[in-house]
């Protein structure tokens, strides 16, 4: 087995063993494995993130969903929106520049690793299904979050978190499971807008998916062990080193 593709399924462990664990920020460090490491094309290594991510979600989605914690009326709300949104974003990526796919997606990197760091309140009031929601403002955050997440490959658990817990006013753990869910309605619909004039190799990133998957399972597995704050803040240090190993390889490209 090629040593790339030994590293690439290492990294799509920690990509599902975050998913698992804290229902995003793994995803965006699929873009760079697959670009740097796996040798793809941004405009393919995008729609190839968009596909991992969806499939692992399917998965983790599923093991929460056991458990009760997903709050389906708030995310399938969100989620409708996010589609529209992944779907405008996965058509608008697949016609930009490579350098300015990777430049936006490094800045979406250290926003993310920065809203990792700083951690997110537990939200003191739970609610419940039966409460109205903030349908408008749900609506138009969907739409931006899905936006964002199409067109740099993303799946975007890193705003969709926050965004449920304060909007929504879901506690943690149910921000973190109902993000899964749509995160799967997004990936899917972003990947969709990059399949009508993208070609993929739908059998290398089907199996950086399986190995996810099985990360998945691991953090599913840790959600109930360990508190995830120190974990998010650690992984955020790691997300932020990551973004600079990203803009410093396309300064180095745009000067050679």
């Amino acid at each position: 087995m090629d040593f790339s593709l030994i590293i690439t399924f290492a990294f799509a462990l920690i990509i599902g063993i975050s998913l698992g664990l804290l229902g995003g920020g793994g995803a965006i460090l699929a873009v760079p494995v697959l670009t740097y490491i796996t040798g793809m094309e941004p405009v393919q290594a995008i729609p190839s993130s968009l596909l991992i991510v969806g499939v692992t979600s399917i998965v983790s989605l599923i093991l929460h969903a056991l458990k009760k914690r997903v709050r389906w009326r708030t995310g399938i709300t969100f989620g409708l929106a996010a589609m529209v949104g992944a779907f405008i974003g996965g058509r608008v990526g697949a016609y930009v520049p490579a350098v300015i796919l990777m430049f936006s997606f490094a800045a979406v990197m250290i926003v993310a690793a920065v809203a990792m760091i700083r951690g997110r309140r537990e939200q003191q009031r739970d609610n419940d299904e039966g409460e109205q929601l903030p349908i408008v403002k749900i609506l138009i955050t969907g739409v931006v979050v899905g936006l964002v997440s199409g067109f740099v490959g993303a799946g975007g658990g890193f705003l969709i978190v926050p965004a449920l817990a304060l909007l929504a006013r879901l506690p943690m753990t149910s921000a973190v499971a109902t993000s899964l869910l749509v995160i799967t309605m997004q990936s899917a619909s972003g990947l969709a807008g990059y399949a009508l004039s993208t070609s993929l190799d739908w059998a290398l990133a089907l199996s950086i998916a399986g190995v996810a998957v099985i990360g998945s399972f691991v953090g599913f597995w840790l959600s109930s062990k360990i508190p995830d704050r120190g974990l998010r803040k650690g992984f955020g240090v790691f997300v932020l080193g990551i973004a600079a190993v990203v803009v410093a390889e396309e300064t180095i490209q745009l000067l050679s």
